[in-house]
């Protein structure tokens, strides 16, 4: 009896690919970027399933190309990559990788904060520019993050983490959310709409999905009606803030600072002005690279594409109302 073929899209960790060996014949893109759109279709025409990035866009059309794909695997939280309803017509589960990363990008998000906060990319380039020639009490002065007030858009897992990071701080939680107000004060914070958020809030954090109504959710209005003290965090997805009004907000005062593991486009260009900024930290999409981390998203995935070359259910699926059994 012939094994299912699987085709991966980057290379795993290894104990990842160990576990998909048993079950599975599989080939991997060896390559540091991303394989092609069209390497992609062609590689699924006799596969059983597709193991992806984030990186990787995955519509019907593709999808049409392996009529013999049983699951397709996001290795990742996010799944706009993947268009779920082609899938959902085609009877294709699709899973991802939720809660395993929450943690680590909760921690990441306020190392974000509190780099820009207390200026410390700029003070490392001040020693390298060979500008530290004595002690100043003006020099490279930054925010307190201690009895702040964060704001918080979005309020699933990571928004959740992150506020119990900012309680050890004796930070002031405001949240726009879709969630319960008893569920928000549960988790020590405070429902308000996303008008008085950017009014109050000392640092606004970005955790929304990305969708038709989060695009640039953060523009020009937004960006106004914040504090000319405020800074700007970003771990979600780089298109729910419009670049352009970040960069003349930034630029002309209107906000302090901007932390952003994710940017529109990404990778950003490097004439991207954002680029061009003291005040604004753009680090390559790394909220989630713990080397622990980073293994267990990849056992999820493999987890999701052997149970849906089972015909099991997928442990986390996005779909769930094409899954087998149900």
């Amino acid at each position: 009896m012939s094994r299912d073929k699987v085709f991966v899209t980057r290379q795993l960790p290894p104990t990842a690919l160990e576990r998909l060996s048993a079950h599975c014949d599989f080939e991997v893109w060896q390559e540091f970027m991303p394989p092609p759109y069209e390497v992609i279709r062609e590689k699924v025409g006799d596969q059983s399933g597709l193991i992806c990035l984030l990186t990787d866009r995955i519509d019907g059309p593709l999808m049409d190309a392996g009529p013999g794909l049983k699951v397709i695997s996001n290795m990742a939280v996010g799944f706009d990559n993947v268009d779920v309803a082609a899938a959902n017509e085609r009877g294709i589960p699709v899973g991802n990788t939720p809660g395993v990363l929450t943690e680590t990008t909760a921690d990441f998000a306020f190392a974000l904060l509190m780099a820009v906060a207390r200026r410390i990319p700029e003070a490392t380039r001040y020693i390298a520019d060979g500008k530290w020639r004595t002690w100043h009490p003006t020099v490279l002065a930054g925010q307190d993050i201690f009895g702040a007030t964060l704001g918080i858009v979005g309020f699933g897992r990571i928004g959740q983490a992150l506020a119990r990071r900012a309680a050890g701080f004796n930070v002031r939680v405001l949240v726009d959310t879709l969630e319960p107000e008893a569920e928000v004060s549960a988790a020590g914070g405070e429902k308000v709409s996303l008008d008085e958020l950017l009014r109050e809030s000392d640092y606004v954090s970005l955790h929304v999905p990305m969708t038709d109504d989060t695009h640039h959710l953060i523009g020009k209005a937004e960006l106004t009606a914040m504090k000319p003290t405020a800074i700007l965090i970003n771990t979600s997805r780089g298109g729910v803030i419009d670049p352009s009004a970040l960069y003349e907000a930034l630029r002309d005062g209107e906000i302090l600072g901007a932390g952003l593991d994710v940017t529109e486009p990404e990778p950003i260009a490097l004439d991207d002005p954002l680029l061009t900024l003291d005040n604004c930290l753009i680090v390559p999409h790394i909220a989630s690279a713990s080397v622990a981390t980073r293994t267990k998203m990849a056992e999820m995935a493999v987890a999701n594409l052997i149970a849906g070359l089972r015909g099991l259910p997928l442990p986390t699926c996005v779909n769930p109302e094409v899954q087998p059994g149900t």
